[in-house]
């Protein structure tokens, strides 16, 4: 491991805005502040939002901002990225933003019951193999009824026209409440100016290569069983700048 990352892990350790529990811990010791994030981290009774897979934590940091009456935090499994957030939430003094190292198969087991009251999963990984490695499969939403208010909100912007388009068909399948949908983000007149206003630099990486951005904005009640939607659906045709090799497939489910 290079010193940097050394660096950037005892930055970590050190940050009081950050948490970290990694899956063995949470098996072995549970988590203190599951039921407790209002009294004891934030220090307040304000709703709280979580970004699964939060990166660099650019769209906690920039939520955070922009929403100083709401507790926001990022959370993800990959340190040296989430520093970044970190350390700018420590330098400005932000009191309304958290960091949360950990795997997020496990999110379930860190909040209590009503304690979450909206997500935001931003360019999540489609993951166009199996549908249960998705953030937005049933299997996940099953994960997220233990902890969101009843008809929590779920924000998904994605560049993935594959993880947009089977998210659209999970939530009409199981006749969840769709405030929002549209394939062409910046296309779109009269929307909420937090949903453009604050790019990731992934985001920008996507608009610069002329793919348009999707955005769903759904309801997850906690009463009614899941299913998942049985459809093929076109694969995304490119991969990101890292990974160039395109998969044979043309659908998946």
């Amino acid at each position: 491991m290079g010193k940097g990352k050394l660096a950037k892990f005892a930055d970590m350790a050190d940050n009081p805005l950050v948490v970290q529990c990694p899956f063995w811990q949470l098996q072995k010791e549970g988590f203190a502040l599951k039921g407790n994030w209002h009294k004891q981290f934030f220090k307040n009774e304000n709703p709280i939002v979580l970004e699964l897979g939060c990166g660099r934590g650019e769209y906690t940091i920039g939520l955070a901002r922009r929403f100083p009456n709401v507790n926001f935090i990022g959370v993800d499994i990959k340190g040296s990225r989430m520093w970044h957030g970190a350390q700018t939430a420590m330098k400005e003094g932000m009191t309304n933003v958290g960091f949360l190292r950990t795997n997020i198969e496990c999110i379930d087991g860190l909040f209590a019951e009503g304690e979450v009251a909206e997500l935001w999963l931003t360019f999540s990984d489609p993951q166009m193999k199996k549908a249960t490695k998705r953030l937005t499969s049933t299997f996940f939403m099953e994960r997220y009824r233990k902890f969101l208010v009843d008809g929590g909100i779920i924000n998904v912007k994605t560049d993935s026209n594959f993880l947009a388009t089977y998210t659209k068909y999970m939530v009409e399948k199981n006749n969840l409440q769709l405030d929002q949908c549209t394939f062409d983000l910046y296309k779109e007149k009269d929307i909420d100016s937090s949903l453009t206003d604050i790019r990731t630099y992934y985001e920008g990486m996507w608009l610069e290569r002329g793919i348009p951005i999707k955005y769903l904005k759904f309801r997850l009640p906690h009463d009614g069983a899941l299913v998942e939607p049985d459809i093929e659906i076109p694969v995304d045709g490119y991969r990101s700048y890292n990974h160039q090799v395109v998969s044979t497939r043309t659908t998946g489910k």
